[in-house]
């Protein structure tokens, strides 16, 4: 894959978290969303919304380590680096790859993300493949808000039908504890792919050990 070809594809995965604000009227602001077809099935690919319902300020980080041949090489390249090896120059996507110039992008392109927007992201790309698609959420999904705490995640799996994911695996979705855990993926209507999870550490589970072993393949439990 050249820098051109992933440039798209950094549009692509960017338009399943990052919209339009209505105050972003500058031309570097657009983005295509129609998409030529190739295959027979399109796989869109969603992960770690964290629970953010409605679109915030997110401003990426401004360092990540990459240790002996990782040093220097993606996805371990942060601001001006990143921008370089990509050859970025459009100024809404360094807003949202980046954490350059924050305060002034976040003034003028606003916030990011929102599942109303999301959800309309998916389903023109779905109907777009004639419905030959299928959705994938790579977890950290149902974890990260005040409303997903009060709720021990059930308004995310909600979310999650309602966007209509078909294949979820999990990772904080795992730490509402064993018993809340088979309780959302019962409401799930997708598909959620685990196998051997067990949870042992982090001061969160208040020294207890916590172990599930499961097998879980089309929404069924063993």
């Amino acid at each position: 894959m050249n820098r051109r070809e992933f440039i798209k594809a950094l549009m692509i995965g960017y338009m399943y978290n990052l919209i339009v604000p209505s105050n972003a009227r500058s031309t570097d602001a657009f983005i295509n969303y129609s998409l030529p077809k190739t295959g027979d099935i399109r796989l869109l690919h969603i992960t770690d919304t964290h629970a953010q319902l409605e679109p915030i300020y997110f401003r990426e980080p401004d360092v990540n380590l990459g240790v002996g041949s990782n040093k220097n090489m993606p996805p371990h390249l942060v601001s001006e680096n990143f921008l370089n090896y990509y050859s970025i120059n459009n100024n809404y996507l360094k807003y949202a790859f980046t954490p350059l110039n924050f305060s002034e992008f976040a003034s003028q392109y606003g916030k990011l993300g929102g599942y109303a927007y999301l959800k309309t992201v998916v389903d023109n790309l779905r109907n777009e493949a004639d419905g030959k698609a299928l959705l994938l959420d790579g977890g950290d999904t149902w974890q990260g808000s005040g409303l997903s705490l009060f709720t021990n995640g059930e308004d995310m799996v909600e979310s999650s039908n309602i966007l209509g994911v078909d294949v979820m695996t999990g990772h904080w979705e795992f730490t509402y504890g064993q018993s809340q855990f088979i309780k959302n993926i019962k409401k799930f209507k997708g598909e959620f792919v685990a196998h051997n999870i067990s949870l042992t550490e982090e001061a969160q589970f208040d020294g207890e050990k916590l172990t599930m072993i499961l097998v879980i393949f089309k929404n069924r439990t063993q």
